[in-house]
């Protein structure tokens, strides 16, 4: 019986394993067993088995063969991702997530991670200016901290030994190791020797997985920003850029204005001036064969609106984002930057919106943001360093989701064969760990616990753009309006005390020149009517 119940117990199992270098696997000894399944500190045992969190399992990758654009086989650690690595993970049972199933799923929280909760992405122009100054303070913080769970590889897998005596992984911050990520799931493949690399590999672009892939990437990042902070009902802002004539957000107080002696940098009255870049010279270490360490490289660079305008002749419309909306397919033909009238491809700017046709040469919708940035963020692998990236991709996303809502597609509709590598449904996304299957998020954020805004009812709208910033600069206000309350009152006191003595004043000298006019007759009569006439009209 007891066996049965255990077989019943890991069929209901998610696929929520890990795969991002978590620092109790990067060792030695992680390496030689290919295990990574880390004790939850909660009960002491590997995956918090002892719970029923989660239990230590064999990896199982998915065998469909992929397209012809990678015709290589075994030279590189993200194929059949993270084989190269790990062949043994945490599984994590019904809505706990995590490394080592010590966290819940997207979207569930509380110690069981039984509580299903909402949150809502809003417009940064929207928010008040206590919340973009929030934000702001959070990146900068995330950049100035070291992560406590994860950790980068600085080599591949096969310069660490056969037996990992060699491990080679090295600390990185918060910000710098999502940074990271995007540089390693997009860099070319190392064939052997200088210079000698496959540029037509890309696990995070130009194909089917890109919008899953960056959806995760943003949850992900959401998810470790908020254990940095404590602050859990932190979520990413977005950008709507439809219609934009200028880099709104690109200013001071927000995401860094112009630097006035060099447009190429950022104004030094911005924090972004003094950030560091790295990962963005893909040539030279594909010259020196070795991966980008994290070292930093110079000055963030963005100078926006000055780019080719051959190339992207203008930024995308809301016309475009209807008509891109409108595509009844998700991915087309080769699956690639090639496909014709694929919501896939034209969303990513490899075709247009207008005809849905792939324009070799031009960039349009996602792409024509990054090459519009001109700077750090218009390379595809160091991107991600400029925080705008997060901005962009978020509204990207949004986009996404309305296809999503308005299409309704089963998952058979996400390609399960021949996608570029590691494009396919059942591949997992590199270099994520947890581990995430591509097919997994072709599907609406209403089940992984985030909304946007703009995608609201118009009541719930209302709530969230206008009264919620409205209540939040209220209530970062409140003991000065409440001293400010109480200092009118006293003021008012005052004049209200003046104003009755002043009064009573009066009427004691109306009183004298009465009785000296009228002597003795009646004058408590006369009195009475005289003063209560007076009170009327001075009251009227």
């Amino acid at each position: 019986m007891r066996r049965w119940c255990l077989l019943v117990l890991l069929l209901l199992l998610v696929d929520c394993c890990l795969c991002q270098f978590p620092r109790p696997c990067a060792n030695s000894e992680g390496l030689r067993t290919k295990e990574c399944c880390p004790v939850w500190e909660g009960d002491g045992s590997a995956c918090g088995a002892l719970s029923g969190r989660g239990f230590c399992t064999e990896v199982e990758v998915s065998d469909e063969p992929h397209g012809p654009q990678y015709p290589h086989s075994g030279i590189d650690d993200r194929e059949r991702w993270p084989l190269a690595f790990f062949n043994r993970t945490c599984r994590c049972a019904g809505n706990y997530g995590g490394f080592n199933c010590g966290e819940c799923r997207f979207g569930y929280w509380g110690a069981n991670c039984a509580e299903y909760r909402e949150s809502v992405r809003r417009n940064l122009l929207t928010l008040s200016p206590v919340e973009q100054q929030k934000f702001i303070s959070y990146l900068n913080l995330a950049k100035n901290t070291i992560s406590r769970d994860y950790v980068i590889s600085t080599a591949t897998r096969a310069e660490m030994g056969e037996n990992g005596e060699n491990p080679m992984f090295s600390d990185i911050n918060t910000y710098d190791l999502f940074v990271w990520m995007h540089y390693y799931v997009s860099r070319d493949a190392f064939l052997g020797g200088s210079g000698n690399v496959w540029r037509d590999i890309d696990f995070a672009h130009e194909s089917s997985a890109f919008l899953p892939w960056h959806r995760v990437f943003l949850l992900y990042w959401e998810n470790e920003i908020r254990k940095l902070t404590g602050d859990f009902n932190f979520t990413i802002p977005y950008w709507d850029w439809r219609d934009a004539q200028s880099c709104e957000v690109c200013t001071d107080a927000l995401m860094g204005g112009r630097n006035a002696l060099n447009p190429n940098l950022i104004s030094p009255a911005s924090v972004f001036s003094s950030w560091k870049v790295i990962c963005t010279q893909p040539e030279e270490y594909n010259s020196k064969e070795v991966l980008c360490n994290s070292t930093g490289e110079g000055p963030l660079l963005r100078n926006p609106g000055n780019h080719d305008r051959r190339r992207v002749p203008r930024l995308p419309t809301a016309a475009d984002v209807e008509l891109a909306v409108n595509l009844q397919q998700y991915e087309t033909g080769p699956m690639d930057r090639f496909a014709n009238m694929s919501f896939r491809n034209v969303i990513e700017g490899f075709a247009s919106p207008v005809s849905g046709l792939a324009v070799p040469g031009q960039s349009t919708m996602h792409n024509a943001l990054h090459v519009f940035m001109n700077g750090t963020m218009s390379s595809v692998q160091g991107s991600a360093n400029d925080p705008v990236f997060l901005l962009h991709h978020a509204f990207i996303d949004s986009i996404y989701e309305r296809w999503l809502r308005t299409h309704q597609p089963p998952r058979s509709n996400y390609p399960r064969a021949n996608a570029p590598i590691g494009h396919n449904d059942g591949y997992y996304m590199v270099p994520f760990m947890p581990l995430y299957r591509n097919g997994e998020y072709f599907l609406t954020n209403k089940n992984l616990g985030y909304e946007y805004a703009y995608l609201l009812d118009p009541g719930q709208r209302f709530v969230q753009e206008v009264l919620t910033p409205y209540l939040e600069q209220a209530q970062q206000i409140w003991q000065w309006l409440l001293g400010a309350g109480l200092f009118g009152a006293v003021i008012a006191v005052l004049i209200v005390a003046v104003f009755v003595a002043a009064r009573r004043k009066m009427k004691r000298s109306q009183r004298k020149k009465r009785v000296s006019s009228f002597g003795e007759r009646q004058p408590l009569l006369q009195s009475s009517s005289e003063e209560g006439s007076a009170s009327y009209q001075t009251h009227l």
